[in-house]
């Protein structure tokens, strides 16, 4: 069985993780990129997608995979983001992160894109409160698994506000991350309720491995590989 690969990330302690969103602004956000693609994950995979990746996590997953928005970034104002993303001319668009909703300002943001007529997505770590998500936008949520390190930071009360739109992700790296998924999905009815992604660890879980659990087990998910990796590997900015 496939063991993941764990990756080297920063392990500051938890009060220095968010030392990056101290001094902005009220009004403003640390902006680590903004870039245009095509949507890597969810059910909008492939379709062209403006993103925004603030800078700023609380959580430290050994398989994180975008370590590099932990520091860093430009501070920018909410006018100035939605003018940046709109400016794209695409319909589709995804805040994420790092962990965007340790952000005040991004709300406004995500407000003014949904004002313009935009789809939003917001991806986001599971590990804060998304009671405050304009319920316009839909919520692409990560509910951590033991392999992760961080499964003791979810914040289950996140379940209950899932509405049809919103999508519920697990990354699976071992039979114990898919045993735990399991257990959720059963305690919660999440299937029945919105759609929910599992994908796996990568590099770390054999992909065929994976669905061939999900096969077996008729699980009513909808396994996923990372898009973006497969066009471009671990480029930035893609």
């Amino acid at each position: 069985m496939s063991r993941p690969l764990l990756v080297t990330v920063d392990n500051a302690p938890p009060a220095r993780r968010v030392e990056p969103l101290r001094d902005v602004p009220a009004g403003h956000l640390r902006v680590h990129e903004v870039y245009a693609s095509v949507q890597g994950e969810s059910t909008f995979q492939g379709r062209p997608c403006a993103f925004l990746r603030t800078t700023g996590c609380h959580l430290r997953c050994h398989y994180c995979d975008t370590a590099h928005a932990f520091y860093d970034g430009t501070v920018m104002s909410v006018d100035a983001v939605v003018e940046r993303m709109r400016a794209f001319g695409l319909p589709l668009a995804e805040v994420t992160g790092g962990e965007p909703l340790l952000q005040p300002a991004v709300h406004g943001v995500m407000r003014a894109l949904c004002d313009a007529g935009l789809t939003v997505l917001l991806e986001t770590s599971g590990g804060v409160a998304t009671d405050r998500v304009d319920p316009r936008v839909r919520i692409i949520l990560d509910v951590k698994t033991p392999s992760s390190g961080e499964a003791v930071r979810n914040v289950w009360g996140n379940l209950a506000r899932l509405r049809p739109h919103d999508e519920v992700k697990f990354v699976i790296g071992s039979a114990e991350d898919y045993a735990f998924t399991r257990r959720v999905l059963d305690e919660h009815r999440l299937a029945a309720r919105c759609t929910v992604l599992l994908s796996p660890v990568t590099p770390g879980m054999d992909p065929p491995e994976l669905a061939a659990w999900i096969i077996r087990d008729r699980l009513p998910v909808r396994f996923q590989v990372q898009l973006h990796k497969v066009l471009w590997g671990d480029r930035r900015g893609v």
